[in-house]
């Protein structure tokens, strides 16, 4: 009798984690999800739209979730035979980066922290650790606590991520030439021999070295205050003459150019900071209101990510009036948070995210928005209420300023 391949078997029972059932079909996933990612974008936009203390079990559900989903960081994660391999002497052996303190894209399951990953779990944890719900939640001890070393631990693997061009890529440092490319054996995949530094990765790691220097501004302050300014001198040095940026993660320039924005004004809340009439974020001002559409939204799809040019009727198929609620939420709360001016186009954006939802309170599910290495499309269920609700709490808060 042949004896049973015990891992194979395993590895049987976690098929289903990657099959999903979408509105459109069958889906089969790369990850096995995309729980964290998703989730510490939701708690970023339940709190900036001021939506915490209506939910507190929610958010003590979010919390805990990030809490067991930090890397190699709670009592069971690092009792495993993982964890071994954190040493200094088997990751220099194994050229293994740094995991401690990271956050992945889906679950803990997954255990390789990813830049912007971590940097927006972190970010996120930072958010909610003021409010009442969790500080009470910890001092009755219905939630674990996220003791100040494993923060400090995330921001190592923030800081140690960062690469000589000032930008962070995604899983690990820039470590090879871009000659590197005419070795690529794929026939659909461009730029996947190294691993580069974007906008998104960047902007998203220096917003969070921003606010963990306002809550520990004695932590390695003057390595993180240089990360900071190496960030942005990135960001700046990337934009595109029209004043775009060009988004690898998702469709496209708008969510680019989100990011780009977010990463030089994030922190300024002084409305008359100079960094809003500088060049750079009035030439992205200018490239989002050039591309609203008569119904008072954008849209794009992933031509323009593989075209590198924004695509004019990217969402005509798949929108409304060759709008989206996931572009056009994009750039809303760019152009929010460049504090942009012309309150006609604001408005009419947020008109067209009002309008766009159903009586149910969910948004409608349109074309994919998600992208990488240019030509493979992801589906994020998610995106289309997270951050439609997102831009309104942020447009919502600007209307009664």
């Amino acid at each position: 009798m042949v004896p049973q391949n015990i891992p194979f078997q395993n590895h049987k029972l976690r098929i289903d984690d990657y099959l999903w059932v979408a509105e459109d079909g069958m889906k089969m996933q790369g990850y096995n999800g995309s729980q964290c990612w998703d989730t510490s974008f939701a708690a970023r936009a339940m709190a900036e739209g001021g939506l915490t203390e209506s939910f507190p079990t929610t958010v003590q559900q979010i919390w805990s979730f990030l809490e067991r989903t930090q890397i190699l960081s709670t009592e069971i994660s690092s009792n495993t035979p993982a964890a071994r391999y954190e040493s200094l002497e088997l990751r220099t052996k194994y050229f293994r980066h740094v995991s401690k303190g990271g956050w992945p894209f889906s679950t803990s399951a997954h255990g390789w922290p990813i830049s912007d990953c971590t940097s927006e779990g972190l970010k996120a944890v930072l958010v909610l650790r003021r409010l009442p719900c969790i500080v009470q939640g910890i001092a009755q001890q219905t939630i674990r606590i996220i003791s100040d070393q494993r923060l400090y631990d995330g921001i190592n693997v923030i800081l140690t991520m960062q690469n000589t061009d000032g930008g962070w890529a995604t899983y690990e440092n820039t470590r090879g030439g871009g000659w590197y490319e005419g070795l690529n054996p794929s026939e659909v995949f461009g730029e996947i021999m190294i691993d580069y530094s974007y906008v998104e990765c960047t902007s998203a790691s220096v917003c969070c070295l921003i606010d963990f220097q306002e809550q520990f501004p004695n932590h390695r302050s003057r390595k993180v205050q240089q990360s900071i300014q190496l960030g942005r001198s990135f960001v700046r040095a990337i934009q595109r003459p029209d004043g775009s940026w060009y988004g690898s993660w998702a469709c496209c320039f708008t969510y680019g150019t989100w990011f780009g924005i977010e990463a030089l004004v994030y922190g300024c809340e002084d409305h008359d900071h100079p960094v809003y009439q500088s060049t750079p974020v009035v030439k992205a001002i200018d490239f989002l209101l050039s591309k609203q559409n008569d119904n008072g939204g954008w849209g794009e799809d992933f031509t323009s990510c593989y075209d590198k040019s924004y695509a004019i009727n990217g969402a005509e198929q798949y929108g409304t009036g060759g709008s989206s609620v996931v572009q056009t939420s994009w750039a809303l709360l760019a152009l929010l948070a460049a504090k942009c001016t012309n309150r006609s186009a604001l408005d009419r954006g947020a008109l067209f995210l009002q309008q766009m939802q159903h009586e149910n309170g969910d948004w409608p599910q349109e074309g994919i928005s998600g992208v990488f290495n240019r030509a493979c499309g992801i589906t994020y269920t998610q995106y289309r209420n997270v951050f439609s609700m997102w831009a309104l709490g942020r447009y919502s808060t600007m209307a009664q300023n």
